[in-house]
C-alpha cells in the first residue's frame, strides 16, 4: 500500500526522500561554509568554487536551483574579484609612488631650498650674501624689509626703490645699520609696503638647508627638516637650489 499526498501528488517515499535530500544539502552547505569561515584568508576563487560545487551536488533534483541564481552568484563573484584585483593594483602603484617620492626627497638632504617663511638661519661669515625674495602686490610699491635677531632686536632696515608687481629679490650682506658684521644665527625678515594711510605686510621667500626628511607612515606629505626652521611640507617648497 502506498500513501499519496493529494496536494503535491507525490508519494510518501518521495516526500521523505526530498526531506532527506534537503537536510543533506543543508548539512553539506553548512560544512562547506564552516570550512570557508575557518580559513583566515578572505573568500577567494577556491572557496567560492567549493561552495558552488557543494550547492550543485546537493540541490534537490525535483526542485533544482534556478539558473538565474547561479548566474547572479557568478556575476557577483566576478565583480568582487575585479574590485580585489584593482585594489591590489592601486596599492602596488601607491607603494611605488611613495618609494619614488622618498628617493626624491632623500636627494634633497644637504641642498638649499626656497620656502615661504619669515625666518632663516644666516651664516653671516659666508662669502656669499644672503638672498631672499619679497612678493610685491602692486606696481610702484616701495618694499621695506626689517631684519631682527633671535632676541627681537632690530639689526637692519633695507629700503627698496619702487618695484613692479611680482617677485622682487633682495640681498643682505650680514651687517647691521652701523656696518658691523653680525654673528651667525637665526634672523627674522619682515617685509611691508607703506602708503600715506596704511601699511601692508608682504610675503617673503627665504633659503634654507635641508638637514633630513621625514616620511609619513600613513601616506601623508613628506616633511623636510630645515636647518634653523624645523619641519615644513614638501609642497611648500618653491625652488630647489644647490
Amino acid at each position: 500500500m502506498s500513501v499519496t499526498d493529494s496536494v503535491s501528488n507525490k508519494t510518501l517515499n518521495q516526500v521523505l526522500a526530498n526531506s532527506a535530500q534537503a537536510k543533506a544539502t543543508d548539512t553539506s552547505l553548512a560544512a562547506a561554509s564552516k570550512a570557508v569561515a575557518g580559513n583566515d584568508k578572505a573568500l577567494g576563487k577556491d572557496a567560492f568554487l567549493q561552495l558552488l560545487v557543494t550547492q550543485l551536488k546537493n540541490q534537490n533534483p525535483l526542485d533544482p536551483q534556478d539558473n538565474t541564481a547561479f548566474v547572479a552568484q557568478l556575476a557577483q563573484f566576478s565583480s568582487l574579484e575585479g574590485i580585489t584585483t584593482l585594489n591590489d593594483s592601486v596599492n602596488s602603484i601607491t607603494g611605488g609612488l611613495q618609494s619614488s617620492q622618498a628617493l626624491q626627497a632623500s636627494s634633497l638632504v644637504g641642498r638649499s631650498v626656497i620656502v615661504q617663511t619669515g625666518e632663516a638661519l644666516v651664516d653671516t661669515a659666508s662669502e656669499k650674501p644672503f638672498n631672499g625674495t619679497v612678493v610685491v602686490k602692486e606696481a610702484d610699491t616701495k618694499p621695506t624689509i626689517t631684519i631682527t635677531d633671535a632676541d627681537g632686536e632690530l639689526v637692519r632696515t633695507i629700503q627698496m626703490p619702487a618695484q613692479k608687481a611680482g617677485n622682487v629679490d633682495f640681498t643682505w650682506d650680514g651687517k647691521n645699520d652701523d656696518g658691523e658684521l653680525m654673528p651667525k644665527g637665526n634672523y627674522t625678515f619682515t617685509a611691508s609696503s607703506k602708503t600715506d594711510t596704511t601699511t601692508t605686510a608682504l610675503t617673503t621667500y627665504l633659503p634654507a638647508t635641508v638637514n633630513s626628511v621625514t616620511l609619513s607612515k600613513t601616506g601623508g606629505e613628506i616633511m623636510l627638516n630645515l636647518a634653523g626652521l624645523g619641519s615644513i611640507g614638501m609642497s611648500k617648497v618653491q625652488t630647489i637650489g644647490l
